[in-house]
Formats: C-alpha cells, structure tokens, sequence
C-alpha cells in the first residue's frame, strides 16, 4: 500500500473533527457516562487521547525527554494507562474537550512539517512519523467508536479505515509474539470492502490457504478489539487466520483479551 501521507493527515483531521463535533454537545452527565471499556467513563476516553497526542508531540520534538518520561509512565506498572485515566478525572468537561482539541491541532501541525520516513521513539520499537501518525489515527477511531457506542449513534464513515486496516494487518506477528506464541510461517489473504464504495481492498497472496474477507469495518474493529470476532460478519478460513482474529490487537501495550461477545454469532465461515 502505498504512502498518501497528506490524504492519511485529513483522514486523522475528519476522525477528530467527527468526534469533537459529537462531543460539544454533551451534557456534563453525560461525559461520566461509563463505556464499553471496563471502568471508563467517556471522559476517559477523552483524556487518553489527549494524553498520548501530547506523547506524541513530545516524541517528536524532543526524543531524549520523551524516552525519561515514557520510561518513568511504564514504571507504574502495565496498568499505566487506567493510571492516566484516574489523573486526570478531576478535570470538567470543557478542560478536557479543549485539551484535546487544542493538542490534536497542534499534533496535526507538527506532523505536517516533518519526514514522514523519519524515526521517532514510542512505547516498544521505534517507528516513523507516518507510522505515529496512523497510529493516532487508530486510537481516535478506536476510543472514538467507545464513545458512538456510548452515545447509541453510528460511527461516521472514515477514509481512513483503509489506514487502520493496513495496521491491522501489519501487526499480524506483533499480535502473536504479544501473546507468547510462535509468528505462523503461513500467509493469510485479507480482503475487505471499503466503505461506501465497490472498491476492494486485500493484501497477502491470492493464493494463500486462510482468509479474511468481508467490510473494513468489521475487520478493524476486530483489530482494535472494539468488537468479538463472532460479533461480525467476517469472513475467516484456515486454523492460522482463526487464530490471528481472536487475538488480533493493532496497538502497543500488553495483551488486551479483547471484547466478550454480546451478540447472536454473525460471522461466515468459508
């Protein structure tokens, strides 16, 4: 897939200006409202963004303190980010919106004058610009979907599902080794449908024996486990596939376990 990284920066400025512009409204109840992440409220979800958006930022522009401070975060344990969360849980609604909006746009700035190929330092292996940047793309699609479904609305479409897909699917052997097991030597063949459109979009080999086929967005909210496998309608064949989807995990951190299932089985198998 190849780089569009000024069309990968206006899908991360429409995911965020769809969220801010569904979060404005809200109620001071409302934002104490608990999601389907275990004991989080949405203004957890919230200042998790924030949060990281201004790691990020700090990645970026200033390495060596980035590394003492990430470094002395994860010394709180694995649980750092629920740490995070109860941080900053005194602060009001309006704080936290304008805290987000106000470091996302500065986030989005300064990914807009950098290399996209340049390294920076994260939790975990080092990764490019580009890579930071999708992977703010994620977590915005990912917490944002927490609050929809908090909400009862539906997730706005996104361009960059396309994005978050490709991660997905490129932390295929990041999601085994997470999880204490051997990186399959087999290929898997992924084939989804983009949204609102008969564009389809695969990577791996045609010839492979396992496959994941069906919408986007089922596969990327299996990916960043905002939903079971059997809560899809995915397509998946072949033992390696079966396995990949059920512990599938597109972002840094210890393993997640991922959503129960809450719905009648939805999902095809070849």
């Amino acid at each position: 897939m190849a780089l569009d990284y000024r069309g990968l920066l206006n899908d991360l400025e429409q995911e965020s200006a769809h969220l801010i512009a569904h979060l404005r409204p809200l109620e001071q109840r409302t934002w104490e409202t608990s999601t389907p992440a275990a004991g989080w409220a949405v203004r957890d979800q919230i200042s998790h963004l924030a949060f990281f958006d201004d790691f990020a930022h700090l990645a970026m522009t200033d390495a060596d303190r980035f590394r003492i401070t990430s470094a002395e975060l994860v010394a709180r344990g694995e649980d750092f980010p629920d740490r995070v969360a109860a941080d900053h849980r005194h602060r009001t609604p309006t704080d936290l919106l304008d805290w987000f909006a106000r470091s996302r746009s500065r986030l989005i700035a300064e990914f807009s004058k950098d290399d996209p190929k340049r390294r920076l330092p994260w939790f975990g292996p080092d990764m490019s610009v580009a890579s930071s940047a999708t992977a703010r793309l994620m977590e915005t699609w990912a917490h944002g979907q927490d609050v929809y479904d908090t909400l009862g609305v539906t997730h706005p479409t996104s361009n960059g599902l396309r994005s978050i897909a490709h991660l997905g699917v490129s932390t295929f052997g990041f999601a085994f080794r997470l999880n204490g097991l051997e990186v399959p030597d087999a290929a898997v063949r992924v084939e989804l449908q983009a949204p609102d459109s008969n564009e389809t979009w695969t990577w791996g080999p045609e010839t492979a024996a396992d496959h994941v086929v069906g919408a986007a967005e089922d596969f990327v909210l299996v990916v960043t486990q905002r939903r079971h496998l059997d809560d899809t309608r995915l397509t998946v064949r072949g033992a390696v596939a079966e396995s990949w989807m059920k512990i599938a995990q597109a972002y840094a951190g210890a393993p997640a376990g991922g959503r129960p299932r809450r719905m009648t089985t939805a999902r095809r198998e070849l």
